[in-house]
């Protein structure tokens, strides 16, 4: 596994963590928190794959 891999199955739950903390709080809605999430699951997924 390559830095690039590591660093992204480190970042991607705190992108996600970042996201549920601020819907929590009431900042983002329902539907912003899904999208942050779904987009960084996928990104890092693509990221992942083509490493």
């Amino acid at each position: 596994m390559s830095d690039a891999q590591i660093g992204l199955l480190v970042a991607t739950p705190i992108i996600i963590g970042f996201a549920l903390v601020l819907y929590r709080m009431g900042v983002l809605q329902r539907a912003g928190t899904l999208s942050a999430v779904i987009t960084s699951v996928a990104i890092a997924a693509v990221l992942f794959v083509s490493q």
